[in-house]
């Protein structure tokens, strides 16, 4: 039997309407899509293990951004810094042809 999130989500109306702008826009980022979808689900009522089957995911992913989104509201599920050097890339060596 599934267990029942701690986290329970409960949105205002302006969230709601932040978070179903963000699923339904097809142009934003696949993770951020994702992000505000489980999070609509959620407060639905679905457990993590419904969610993650829904959206084709890991149950540890939205178990994740549901505390996320509990704890930070919509800030929390925007990127955040990583530790760490940052990536570089270096450019393409030009190919002779």
């Amino acid at each position: 039997m599934p267990r029942a999130s701690p986290y329970m989500i409960r949105l205002s109306s302006a969230e709601e309407v932040e978070l179903q702008r963000r699923a339904d826009k097809y142009t934003l980022p696949y993770f951020q899509v994702q992000r505000a979808k489980m999070i609509l689900l959620a407060a639905e009522g679905l457990n993590n293990d419904q969610i993650a089957a829904r959206l084709d995911s890991r149950r540890e992913v939205v178990g994740r951004w549901r505390k996320r989104f509990f704890t930070e509201r919509i800030q929390g599920l925007e990127e955040q810094a990583r530790p760490g050097r940052p990536r570089t890339f270096s450019p393409r060596p030009r190919r002779s042809g």
